[in-house]
């Protein structure tokens, strides 16, 4: 827990002193640095979740099929 603290910290400490330099827009390094991060995201959700979200679609369907 210590260790995310600490990513954290330094991610802020990393956003303040862009902001103090005053620079305008990102470069394209960094906006390919925020399309990584959101790929392993959607990866690492839809990987904890795949099941669970088939498994919950799957009754949903099931319950929307006509009752003979």
């Amino acid at each position: 827990m210590l260790n995310a603290y600490a990513t954290i910290v330094s991610l802020v400490a990393f956003a303040q002193d862009r902001l103090k330099n005053d620079e305008k827009g990102a470069t394209a390094v960094e906006y390919g640095l925020m399309v990584g991060l959101i790929a392993v995201v959607i990866i690492a959700a839809v990987t904890l979740l795949g099941d669970n979200l088939k498994a919950m679609f799957e009754g949903i369907a099931g319950d929307l099929t006509p009752k003979p």
